[in-house]
């Protein structure tokens, strides 16, 4: 099953547009991911992540929560194996 993950924006690579990255920590898991649907996410925040691409921003209470869900289904192992 794909999910999107939140995670929360460690760097940003760029400040075109187009081809802005990001490294996000995903509860200890590091991985890029493409923040051009999101232009108004600055390092720090927390965003929703799918298929390699941030595509919202999310507040830091509900990214918690749904680490905590996950952790709960022991979903979070498919990140390490490569997920997001």
């Amino acid at each position: 099953m794909c999910l999107a993950i939140p995670g929360k924006v460690e760097t940003i690579s760029s400040d075109d547009p187009i081809t802005r990255m990001g490294r996000i920590n995903f509860g200890g898991v590091i991985k890029e991911a493409s923040l051009a649907y999101v232009p108004e996410a600055k390092v720090g925040d927390y965003v929703i992540v799918h298929a390699g691409f941030a595509l919202s921003k999310v507040d830091q209470d509900e990214a918690h929560k749904v680490f905590e869900y996950l952790e709960q289904m022991e979903e979070l192992g498919e990140l390490k194996e490569g997920g997001p």
